[in-house]
């Protein structure tokens, strides 16, 4: 993999190319569930240039990696939320999206801190192997829960690029353990803790501005009702995180967590079976 990803995002994917156009509104406008983890989804993938500066700052003593960061994969992550809000903004137009935005970011940002990074950069670029995998199997996940043509077309493009980030991290986490490793035993650690925080934090965040504001207009999104008066969050939250978790693609997921341990491809194939099933018994815990 070239370490400057320039030339192949010279054909990257435009927002401008995805055909709002052509949704098919009655395949998509009455999935409640969709409607709240596309909204949240486009808030968390919006408010990234927060978390990219924090990690270009931190990765300043290597300035490819800190150049990567600024150069494409911001601007990637921006460009996902991007995307999502138009989707989201041509289905549901009568939601409010800058307002619930503006107040998940008053929080969000708080929470954006150089604090939450590792301060060790081959353990942090481990963290975002970890983060990558998750939004990786969370994209493909979604696209396998609707038939939309246009929403398919648009997680595959994201789905894509989040690939692409985690094969950056995992190449840059290589370059430093050339020069001075670290031991497979905190890499493991790293990946069982972040593994364990993938279910909460931002999209739990997300998900209770996009609930505080889904009656904004009575409630009625595109001749959809989400989400009755007397609903409860914790309901609707433990719903949507059920079925990502019982959807995931755990095959996929594994094979990417297992990659920072560098490991002899025959213990790697052996480890493949039982790590899969811890991690779907975590994230369906």
């Amino acid at each position: 993999m070239s370490s400057d990803p320039a030339d192949s995002s010279r054909h990257h994917w435009r927002v401008e190319d995805i055909e709002l156009n052509g949704i098919d509104r009655a395949a998509i406008e009455h999935n409640e569930d969709l409607f709240f983890m596309l909204l949240s989804a486009s808030f968390v993938e919006t408010g990234s240039d927060t978390y990219a500066n924090n990690l270009a700052e931190h990765y300043g003593d290597h300035p490819e990696i800190s150049a990567w960061l600024k150069r494409h994969w911001e601007a990637e992550e921006l460009q996902h939320g991007h995307a999502l809000r138009a989707y989201v903004e041509a289905v549901w137009p009568l939601f409010p999206w800058q307002q619930a935005y503006d107040g998940f970011f008053a929080e969000y940002s708080q929470l954006c801190t150089m604090e939450e990074l590792y301060p060790d950069a081959r353990l942090e670029l481990v963290a975002r192997c970890v983060v990558e995998t998750g939004t990786t199997a969370y994209y493909q996940t979604l696209g396998g829960l609707t038939e939309e043509p246009v929403l398919k077309v648009l997680l595959g493009h994201i789905r894509n690029d989040e690939v692409s980030h985690f094969k950056h991290f995992l190449q840059y986490f290589k370059q430093l353990q050339q020069t001075q490793p670290v031991g497979r035993l905190q890499i493991a650690r790293i990946l069982y803790q972040r593994l364990k925080e993938m279910r909460e934090s931002d999209s739990d965040v997300a998900l209770r501005h996009v609930w505080a504001h889904r009656q904004g207009v009575g409630g009625a999104y595109g001749g959809a009702f989400f989400a009755q008066p007397s609903a409860q969050f914790e309901v609707m939250a433990q719903r949507i995180y059920r079925l990502v978790s019982s959807r995931l693609p755990a095959d996929m997921a594994v094979r990417m967590l297992l990659k920072p341990l560098l490991l002899p491809h025959k213990v790697e194939g052996l480890l493949h079976a039982p790590i899969a099933k811890f991690a779907t018994r975590v994230m369906s815990a």
